[in-house]
């Protein structure tokens, strides 16, 4: 007789075997786990079981990532390439300029690479370039100015030079009046210099040969009053400088002086006014006025700068008395240099020789405008001239 075995058919509930014997702690277990599954009170379950090793993964990943980031276990070199012909990142200022030619730009690649800088060269200037304005001392120019016909054409030029000196320098330009004039303020917003404009309240009235006196004794205020560190010259916007000359100022220590080349008026010829000098040592004077030989320093007022701090640290000058060191407007037409020196030094051997051995003409002082020139207020004519020919 055929048996026949039928099988289970399926149901909500598993049954284990009768033989099948389950320990106390696996049966726990296991109900815990199908109250779980079956609890109606959690419908998300099954979803955080299926994506529960996906998320571990992600969430290691993330960790990973971040530590990466915290603390990177690499450093990050733009060295120089020249085989590419990539240039690292520096200061634009110590980047050389390149002139692009446009009818050979297919040959660019190969201009480029041949005047590309060595890593070395390129970190060698830039430790130089930090290096001379971390050492470079400050120059603070003082320059008086009024209106008159060729007062555009003075500071015009003027700006032009300064703006080819090295920085750090600080241009002080003091006008005379009650307020700086809008035309002047213009000209130095202009110039691309670093400046400070300065205006003396003294009467317009006073003598002409005191104008300069009272300006320059503004700016040594103003100096004194911030304590500006730096080297002092006393710079007309009339005379013309040469580049040297401000590199020198730089490297004075306490009082500087050279010879500066003078045109008389109504001569044709140029005299020197300065010192003699001995290598670094001051042993004489240039002079040839016989007006002037009273005077204990023969030295124009454009060829002499020294040490701001001599203002404000009487330890440092000559006369320790002396509260304030300023220009005299009280003594004759031309010994305004040497009273005003005298404050500062007692004689040669505080004074330093620019350049060594003064054998050099470093700046000249000309006389070609006519003080008798008139002109009206402003920098504009609002007709024209009448020209009587």
């Amino acid at each position: 007789m055929a048996s026949i075995r039928r099988t289970l058919s399926p149901s909500p509930h598993h049954h284990f075997p009768h033989r099948l014997q389950l320990s106390s702690s696996s049966k726990f277990k296991y109900q815990n786990q199908n109250q779980f599954l079956s609890s109606p009170s959690s419908p998300l379950s099954p979803f955080l079981l299926f994506y529960r090793r996906p998320f571990y993964r992600f969430l290691l990943c993330f960790l990973l990532g971040f530590m990466f980031g915290v603390f990177p276990f690499a450093h990050l070199h733009f060295d120089l390439d020249t085989n590419l012909g990539t240039v690292p990142f520096s200061h634009p200022s110590l980047r050389p300029r390149q002139r692009v030619d446009r009818h050979s730009l297919s040959s660019g690649i190969h201009t480029q690479r041949n005047s590309v800088w060595s890593s070395s060269k390129i970190k060698q200037a830039i430790v130089d370039g930090e290096k001379s304005i971390k050492d470079g001392k400050l120059v603070i120019v003082v320059t008086p100015t009024y209106n008159r016909a060729a007062q555009r054409y003075y500071l015009n030029r003027l700006a032009h030079t300064l703006q080819l000196v090295e920085p750090p320098l600080l241009w002080i330009v003091v006008e005379m009046g009650e307020a700086v004039t809008s035309e002047t303020a213009l000209i130095l917003r202009k110039s691309g210099v670093m400046y400070r404009h300065l205006f003396c309240s003294k009467n317009n009235s006073i003598n002409f040969k005191d104008r300069g006196v009272h300006q320059r004794n503004t700016a040594l205020e103003h100096i004194e009053t911030h304590r500006l560190d730096g080297i002092i010259y006393f710079a007309d916007d009339d005379n013309v400088y040469s580049l040297e000359l401000f590199n020198r100022i730089r490297q004075i220590r306490k009082f500087g002086t050279w010879p500066v080349a003078m045109l008389e008026q109504g001569k044709n010829k140029a005299i020197l006014e300065g010192p003699v000098c001995d290598g670094d040592r001051v042993i004489g004077w240039h002079t040839n006025e016989k007006s002037k030989r009273l005077r204990r320093f023969h030295v124009d007022m454009s060829g002499f700068a020294f040490n701001s701090t001599l203002l404000w640290d009487p330890k440092r000058r000559y006369h320790v008395a002396w509260n304030a060191i300023r220009q005299l407007d009280t003594v004759p037409e031309g010994f305004q240099e040497t009273t005003f020196i005298e404050q500062l030094v007692e004689d040669e051997s505080e004074m330093e020789a620019v350049p060594p051995g003064c054998n050099r003409i470093l700046n000249w002082h000309l006389h070609l405008e006519s003080k008798n020139l008139p002109y009206p207020k402003g920098w504009e004519l609002s007709e024209n001239l009448d020209v009587n020919g």
